[in-house]
């Protein structure tokens, strides 16, 4: 089963840059919005800033004490960091979980951020309560 916070389950799909990776919707079942009301939710998502995504998902994250959703950001941050050029950081990161725990309260800053925008816009997505 896939983790339903990771961006890179569904290896292989195509995400569409800023926004959710493919085959990662909202949830579906009883209580879930209508189709429409996910497009209306993911617009409004994709305006903010990627602070303003990282800030509401960790709040909400806080909040709900969801250690699945940090145990992803954490997993991510890595790779995250390879992917915007800093890979020194990467390197010390898969070393240092310590610097995983700083790195999940600051990863809403930059190119990081950047690079996990997709996270906090499914996180978002999927919380609508955030």
């Amino acid at each position: 089963m896939a983790d339903e916070h990771d961006p890179t389950a569904g290896e292989g799909e195509q995400s569409s840059g800023h926004g959710t990776p493919a085959g990662e919707g909202a949830p579906t079942g009883e209580g879930a919005p209508a189709p429409g009301e996910r497009d209306q939710r993911l617009a409004e998502l994709e305006q903010l800033s990627t602070r303003e995504l990282h800030d509401r998902a960790v709040r909400r994250a806080e909040r709900h004490l969801d250690v699945k959703f940090f145990w992803s950001l954490l997993r991510l941050i890595p790779a995250a960091q390879a992917a915007s050029g800093d890979e020194g950081e990467a390197d010390y990161d898969i070393q240092s979980s310590k610097g995983l725990i700083y790195d999940a309260l600051h990863s809403g800053d930059g190119r990081l951020g950047e690079a996990l925008r997709p996270l906090f816009i499914d996180y978002l997505r999927k919380h609508p309560d955030a």
